[in-house]
């Protein structure tokens, strides 16, 4: 192999060991995984519907349902084939969410619970929870502070 001189002949060698991405039918694949995470969704959002259950409980059975699944499959080893036939497909939903605390936690429990599980399960969705939890409590505040102090002239 040749040493390569200029950022041209870089480029040409990435270009040639860099595989091409068919990027409509990854495309394609994610919508139809993604469309079918929502479909079985609103599958079970109808269920609990029918029962006269509120929309406000449905959607957290709902929730809880799907991220089981996620969980579960995850444990088995099914939900990462998921995830690289459909790719975002599987990851934008709550499932990937799901699978994305799991994932860590199943490959370190073998380090302990408290070091191992405990403390890598929060490798990835860690900063996401941090960042959200922080948020909803700063908005939280302003919107007691802002919604509280209405005057009223009497």
């Amino acid at each position: 192999m040749k040493p390569i001189n200029t950022p041209k002949e870089y480029q040409e060698y990435v270009n040639q060991k860099t595989p091409n991405s068919p990027i409509m039918r990854n495309c394609i694949c994610a919508f139809i995984v993604g469309g079918f995470i929502c479909c079985i969704g609103q599958f079970i959002m109808e269920i609990c519907k029918y029962r006269d259950l509120s929309t406000e409980i449905s959607s957290t059975i709902v929730s809880v349902i799907l991220i089981f699944i996620s969980v579960f499959l995850t444990a088995l080893n099914l939900f990462n084939k998921i995830g690289k036939f459909a790719g975002a497909g599987s990851l934008v939903p709550i499932t990937g969410f799901a699978n994305s605390i799991v994932s860590p936690a199943m490959e370190y429990k073998s380090e302990g619970y408290v070091m191992g599980v405990g403390a890598k399960m929060f490798t990835v969705a860690g900063p996401v929870l941090v960042y959200g939890i922080s948020a909803s409590v700063l908005v939280g505040i302003l919107y007691l502070i802002f919604n509280t102090q209405s005057i009223t002239l009497v």
